[in-house]
């Protein structure tokens, strides 16, 4: 190993220096690496199995990977969905002590996929559709936190299950700025930067027949924009309303709520004569049901799972005739008499295959279907027995996805799922 190497990382990991850095990343042994599923990347990038988890490596020039690496991490700092920077390596050299490109190192992000690796899979209907609906709210969180994306599209984005839904993340800041507040003009210019990506990435998903038919790509590609900018408008529009109405006030801040944002601050003004009210949140800060659900339970989990989870609660309470109580305690015995007991019930060696709260939200699915079908309140034991055989059983493991055939992706270098492309 070269002597001038040099490690910049909040808390390097010593087993960084066992990895073999005197190798061009794409010679790596395959011993090193983690197979996991890769998207389209332009640079050479590798997963690799470090201290027993696993991280992503690419390389790519020393400014470059410096910059990426604050911007991952200012946005981290921020709590905006994206992969969590673990440091960079520069002063690589080859064995004939030839220069070797400095590499950004990330933390993969367990249970996503990029859009390829989904797209591979039998999906169910409309899931292009739920994908770049996950990317228009992404896509809104970053421009309200002051970050220019440069580059959106489906390849620098990772995808993880939030219940129906999908959740959506940041893999690539490299063409990213962050600032105070995006201009009208910068947050048009990502939005059609990528409107135009999209529909080459479909029409591309298209001709490897990977792609649902009947999908009108140009279609998909204005449905990012408008689904952005129906969720701008709501988050940021100003309303006014006659004083006598003051209840729209409770009524927008509660509007926001069930779309998963919870309100910092919200600038209310009157005009001079006082007969009419104006309203424009000021700070809005997406996860309210997820917060609600972590405080209640300590459980961390995507908004939409959070969402359902906190209906079943709210069930339980309700059959119980509990709504007196503190909630907390109720909240208390929910966990750990219906959620814990039903993914324990889960054979150990298959509840890797999704996260606890999308395997539970996959249950209460389950669990109604087949209610549903025998005409009887099915116990969650026998449901749980039910979904592993005939559901479960056959699922991908999502944690990981290990061994997934790159021949199953119509083309080219891969992008890992936690790695900037």
């Amino acid at each position: 190993m070269a002597q001038s190497l040099q490690i910049t990382a909040a808390a390097p990991d010593p087993a960084l220096l066992d990895l073999p850095w005197d190798v061009p990343l794409e010679d790596w042994p395959a011993e090193t690496l983690a197979a996991l599923p890769r998207g389209i990347s332009r640079h050479v990038v590798r997963f690799v199995k470090l201290s027993g988890r696993v991280i992503a490596v690419k390389e790519i020039g020393e400014t470059v990977a410096y910059r990426e690496y604050e911007l991952l991490r200012a946005l981290n700092r921020l709590d905006v969905p994206s992969v969590v920077p673990v440091g960079v390596i520069t002063g690589r050299r080859d064995a004939n002590g030839e220069r070797l490109e400095a590499v950004l190192i990330t933390k993969h992000l367990q249970y996503s996929l990029p859009y390829r690796a989904l797209f591979s899979q039998l999906l169910q209907p409309d899931t292009t559709g739920r994908l770049i609906d996950a990317l228009a709210v992404l896509l809104v969180r970053l421009h309200l936190t002051g970050f220019y994306w440069g580059d959106v599209s489906l390849s620098n984005t990772l995808f993880r299950r939030d219940a129906e839904t999908f959740a959506a993340y940041l893999v690539d800041a490299e063409t990213g700025d962050l600032h105070d507040r995006l201009s009208d003009g910068q947050r048009a210019y990502d939005l059609e930067v990528a409107r135009v990506n999209i529909i080459g990435e479909l029409m591309d998903l298209e001709a490897g027949e990977l792609l649902e038919s009947g999908v009108d790509t140009v279609e998909i590609g204005g449905r990012l924009v408008e689904r952005y900018s129906e969720l701008w408008d709501t988050l940021t529009g100003a309303e006014s309303f006659g004083t006598g109405e003051r209840w729209r006030v409770a009524a927008r801040i509660e509007r926001l709520n069930s779309l998963g944002f919870d309100v910092g601050e919200l600038d209310i003004t009157t005009d001079i004569d006082g007969t009419t009210v104006s309203i424009q949140p000021k700070v809005v800060d997406a996860g309210h049901h997820s917060r609600r659900l972590m405080r209640l339970t300590g459980l961390d989990v995507q908004e939409n799972q959070a969402r359902r989870l906190l209906n079943d609660l709210d069930s339980y309470r309700a059959d119980l005739d509990r709504q007196g109580e503190d909630e907390e305690f109720v909240a208390h015995d929910w966990l750990t008499t219906v959620f814990e007991p039903a993914v324990r019930a889960v054979p150990r060696e298959m509840r890797g295959k999704l996260e606890p709260a999308q395997l539970f939200h996959e249950l209460l699915d389950h669990r109604w279907y087949v209610s549903s079908e025998q005409g009887r309140d099915v116990p969650m034991v026998e449901a749980v027995a039910s979904y592993v055989e005939t559901v479960l059983r056959d699922r991908p493991d999502e944690k990981s996805v290990l061994g997934l055939d790159a021949s199953m992706l119509p083309r080219g270098e891969d992008l890992p799922g936690g790695l900037v492309p």
